[in-house]
């Protein structure tokens, strides 16, 4: 009989699938590029290699955490892998809590690693979780990196959910034990300066902002509740593009990720310019698997880099770091959010 924690995991797939079918919020359209006629480069020499401190990444893309924990959802992270190893791309797993508690559902997390020996992969756990499973859920799939994920608006939406929040302590420990690159990602609500302050205050070198416009946990655990009553948390949350401007004081000392609402090549170079290292990808590549299979999701991520590569060509940069430094024209509202939250540009 499949676990309730399993079963939660086909559900987050299921309704994630459902909902972004639904969801037409684009916040990067408030962000431009200004066009250059004389871009003076050449697309054969673009480089769209990034690092993530001892990390290399081929492309400044990767597939983000999405599943992992039940016999579909270990379906499912084969053949993720498959498409990360077919298209050059790094690769997180979902929460590898579950594996923990039920040691038969290791391998639906460990064969990633089984078909992708070779690539750049991300373990998953949360916060609350100390750095002795830490480690447990990095031998697991022999991760390159890990993320911890943040997710108190989720859980507290969560019908069976945690309701006490205390995680600075085990994150610290986590960042002090563990000799792996630590990822403090939130899961789709965004990240203030005020909470970048306190990651930075305990020697966090990375964080995954992850902002409201892609999977929403908040309307997902809200399907789940009996009464579907919290259906007024749903637009909880900073933007994508609000949470890069909160993150920007902090740049280069801690490395920035951007991931949540990121729906084609234009709103990955847009992240980068707006300062982030790397750009997590879920529920498009999550729709094109579920309704037209891994190899025509290969060809879509090959699309999408190519089309990377022409926006760089466009631009004139031969490299991220110097798309980073692009400005871009912002929208009314996105001033006004800069102004009211007293961050520069």
């Amino acid at each position: 009989m499949i676990n309730q924690h399993s079963h939660r995991k086909d559900e987050h797939v299921s309704l994630a699938e459902y909902f972004n079918r639904a969801n037409h919020h684009d916040y990067f359209d408030q962000l431009r590029f200004v066009h250059q006629s004389l871009p003076e480069t050449d697309y054969q020499q673009i480089n769209p290699s990034t690092k993530l401190g001892p990390l290399t990444l081929k492309w400044p893309f990767y597939i983000e955490a999405m599943t992992g924990g039940s016999r579909q959802t270990g379906q499912l992270n084969a053949q993720l892998a498959k498409i990360a190893k077919a298209t050059d791309l790094a690769m997180a797993v979902g929460s590898e809590s579950v594996a923990l508690q039920d040691p038969k559902l290791i391998k639906t997390f460990s064969i990633v690693r089984k078909v992708n020996p070779k690539g750049i992969i991300f373990a998953n756990l949360g916060a609350s979780h100390s750095y002795q499973d830490a480690q447990k859920v990095i031998d697991i799939i022999d991760a390159d990196a890990l993320e911890i994920h943040l997710n108190v608006p989720q859980e507290l939406i969560m019908p069976e959910g945690h309701r006490s929040f205390h995680w600075l302590k085990n994150i610290k420990s986590v960042v002090s034990n563990v000799k792996k690159p630590v990822i403090i990602k939130e899961v789709g609500f965004g990240m203030s300066k005020e909470t970048l302050k306190q990651l930075q205050s305990i020697g966090v070198k990375y964080a995954n902002v992850s902002g409201h416009g892609g999977t929403n946990f908040a309307k997902i655990e809200n399907y789940r509740r009996p009464e579907k009553d919290l259906s007024y948390l749903e637009k909880w949350g900073l933007t994508t593009p609000e949470s890069l401007f909160e993150a920007r004081p902090f740049e280069p000392e801690m490395k920035i990720i951007a991931s949540g609402g990121i729906k084609n090549p234009l709103d990955i170079a847009k992240a980068l310019a707006l300062g982030a290292s790397a750009v997590g990808v879920a529920g498009v590549i999550l729709h094109s698997l579920l309704r037209r299979g891994p190899d025509k999701t290969i060809q879509m991520i090959k699309d999408w880099q190519r089309g990377l590569k022409i926006i760089m060509t466009m631009l004139g940069y031969k490299d991220i770091a110097q798309l980073q430094q692009q400005r871009l024209l912002l929208s009314p509202s996105l001033i006004s959010y800069l102004h009211q939250r007293h961050l520069t540009y």
